[in-house]
């Protein structure tokens, strides 16, 4: 296998594997922590909100849009517009979509999350706390899941389609 062929792949596995990341949150985290109270929830979201930061997360999920790019760009050089352009769709959908609503919608609820004294506060603040960062942040969740989903087709949709040259 050449190495554009072998980018193809990786890009192909690595949007699958976040997207079921996304996709599984949305279907067994978000329902399961509707369930408990809201100190659990916050202490549950605050623990999970560091822990995430590892590099089993970090480099998958900044390296795809790199793995992206350059299986485009590779495409493009052996003459393979049809994939080129899908992969450059793919990596467009990965930065806009799944970094950008990440880093500008998630974790700037997440960062004022942590700053939140739970053992401080009171019933009524801790509802608060969690009324004004459960649903914005379930809401950008959503939308960078169907941004990844979106992303894992378009790569996964070139790696199936017929090679087309210039």
């Amino acid at each position: 296998m050449n190495l554009p062929d072998t980018l193809l792949g990786t890009s192909v596995i690595a949007t699958g594997l976040m997207s079921g990341l996304w996709y599984g949150w949305t279907v067994s985290v978000i329902p399961g922590t509707r369930r408990v109270a809201d100190a659990n929830y916050v202490d549950t979201m605050q623990n999970i909100n560091k822990a995430i930061i590892n590099p089993a997360f970090i480099i998958p999920f900044m390296g795809i849009p790199i793995v992206l790019g350059v299986a485009a760009i590779l495409q493009f050089r052996a003459g393979d517009s049809r994939r080129g352009w899908l992969l450059a769709g793919a990596t467009a959908t990965y930065v806009v979509g799944v970094l950008g609503v990440t880093i500008g919608g998630n974790v700037p609820l997440n960062d004022a999350l942590e700053t939140f004294n739970l053992a401080g506060s009171d019933e009524q603040a801790i509802g608060t706390r969690r009324q004004t960062y459960e649903t914005p942040w379930n809401r950008w969740h959503y939308l960078r899941t169907a941004a990844n989903i979106g992303a894992f087709v378009l790569a996964s949709t070139a790696a199936v389609v017929t090679a087309e040259t210039d």
